[in-house]
């Protein structure tokens, strides 16, 4: 039976619009990325670093790491956004054909500024099809865009060779460091061990032996411990704090807090 292809695999061009504060992004990023912000101000936490895009940037963001994105619309206006997801049958389909391959490890940014040129912005203005929500584009032509978009970035930056066309998993790191600088991404445990180079059982492992406890605990008392520390030194809101924690739902953030402290966050004083 042929594997089935997991959608990550898939080539994908992705158009954002957004009239209000958007907090939530997808906080791990399977497939390298081309962006470019229409209008609006886009903020990305990625690498312990933070990085600001605002309209007329081009990006370019590495895949296989955790990010956190926070989208601004203008004033009486609407955050638009457009991303190009490169797939990795599409990049391993080209390495193939054109005998391209990494020959060092990278070992740039995350996030890349990409300095606007001609080639840049006339991909971008051929891609207003899929801005345009009623207009349905085929998963052939999708496909020659994302490979178009890689043909660009090597002409413009030849260096992302070694980023594009590396096909290696994530290599086996400090787990303790990690999960240390992490632990606030609200990924399920699958992806914290896939991105410290283990398997889920041999991460599992690692993971009670160094912190005496299951991730699941460890991760949820971590992300209570500063949910109190920010609402009650900080006095920070208390929906502003529980996604900033690593929790998606407020009636769940607010479910735990209670019984682990003994009070509501909301009445935390």
């Amino acid at each position: 039976m042929p594997k089935r292809e997991k959608e990550t695999d898939k080539p994908r061009i992705i158009y954002s619009c957004y009239s209000h504060l958007n907090r939530e992004g997808e906080q791990f990023i399977p497939n390298h990325i081309f962006g470019y912000v229409l209008s609006g101000v886009s903020e990305i936490y990625v690498g312990n670093k933070n990085y600001t895009f605002n309209p007329g940037d081009f990006r370019f963001l590495r895949k296989n790491q955790l990010a956190r994105f926070v989208k601004h619309p203008p004033k009486d206006g609407e955050f638009k956004a457009i991303s190009v997801a490169i797939d990795q049958n599409t990049l391993i389909a080209l390495s193939n054909e054109l005998g391209i391959h990494a020959e060092k490890p990278y070992a740039g940014e995350s996030a890349l500024y990409l300095p606007s040129n001609p080639l840049f912005t006339n991909y971008v203005n051929s891609l207003a099809p899929y801005r345009d929500n009623d207009h349905q584009v085929s998963a052939a032509l999708t496909g020659l865009k994302v490979k178009e978009a890689v043909m660009i970035l090597l002409e413009t930056n030849p260096e992302l060779s070694d980023v594009l066309f590396d096909f290696s998993e994530p290599g086996k790191i400090d787990l303790k460091a990690f999960m240390a600088a992490n632990y606030k991404f609200n990924v399920d445990i699958n992806r914290f061990a896939y991105l410290t180079g283990r398997s889920l059982a041999t991460f599992k492992r690692d993971f009670e032996r160094i912190f005496n406890t299951s991730p699941s605990r460890w991760l949820q008392q971590q992300r209570l411990n500063d949910a109190y520390y920010l609402i009650k030194e900080k006095k920070t809101n208390v929906t502003d704090v529980y996604m900033d924690v690593g929790f998606k739902d407020l009636s769940h953030f607010s479910f735990a807090f209670k019984k682990a402290f003994g009070v509501a966050p909301s009445k935390l004083t």
